[in-house]
């Protein structure tokens, strides 16, 4: 199966095929980038398609992230996501990017849960607790800081995302340290694609969804820009025995 995978949801714009039949990415390219992923990403996309020597016919699926994240930078990667989908003729899934975080630890095969954790601003993270079999211990919300670290009464969790420094600076002092702290200001797009050939089109569709309403009504004429994007409880996350590919 050749996947196209794509992300834009926070300060990345990225981009890879990956081949499930070799095991193997066949061209990626990821850039940081806080703004400006409109105008960088369809150009990246066509460079990863002339990397990998594909047409877009070829592809089998299109994984895109569907949030938490910016909400201008999000549905640049879902529009693109749908719209080669639909030019293609093929099927496109939306990947939450909690989940994207939390999988390449859950293929490990460890002994802790692992806290997947994004920055919501206001003293709040959107975050959600899976087991080390990838279960789902806490469903993705938004919360206030000091009730994401009432995960440190599982143990020694991973913690990993975005705000992943953010509890690590905050955790109780009476509690067992974190077994690792991996701060990134996205996920591995590797992973957005090895989720996406894993997930069921029917069950996981490339849209948005909201664990909040947004803290203030747009006007008609004047779109916000930065209202954030939550995730949406997923069923997304890898066997883990899974392991991603590598170029």
């Amino acid at each position: 199966m050749l996947i196209l995978a794509i992300d834009t949801a926070l300060d990345a714009c990225a981009a890879a095929v990956l081949d499930t039949d070799t095991g193997q990415l066949i061209a990626v390219e990821s850039q940081p980038m806080k703004r400006g992923h409109a105008e960088a990403l369809m150009p990246l996309i066509a460079r990863v398609m002339k990397q990998a020597e594909l047409p877009f016919a070829a592809l089998d699926r299109i994984a895109v992230t569907t949030g938490p994240g910016s909400f201008t930078g999000l549905r640049v990667g879902l529009s693109a996501g749908r719209g080669i989908a639909l030019a293609a003729g093929k099927p496109a899934v939306g990947l939450t990017t909690l989940s994207a975080y939390a999988a390449p630890v859950v293929s490990e095969n460890g002994a802790h849960p692992v806290v997947s954790a994004i920055d919501a601003r206001h003293d709040h993270v959107y975050y959600q607790v899976v087991g080390a079999d990838g279960g789902a211990l806490i469903l993705p919300r938004v919360a206030p800081i000091a009730e994401a670290l009432a995960a440190s009464r599982l143990g020694a969790p991973h913690l990993v995302g975005n705000a992943a420094g953010i509890l690590a600076d905050r955790w109780p002092a009476d509690a067992v340290p974190p077994s690792s702290v991996d701060t990134q200001a996205a996920p591995d797009i590797s992973w957005v694609a090895w989720l996406g050939a894993a997930a069921d089109p029917a069950a996981a569709p490339p849209r948005p969804y909201y664990l909040r309403p947004p803290d203030a009504k747009p006007s008609q004429d004047k779109p916000s820009r930065d209202q954030p994007l939550p995730d949406e409880p997923g069923r997304d996350l890898p066997d883990p025995a899974a392991r991603p590919a590598t170029s």
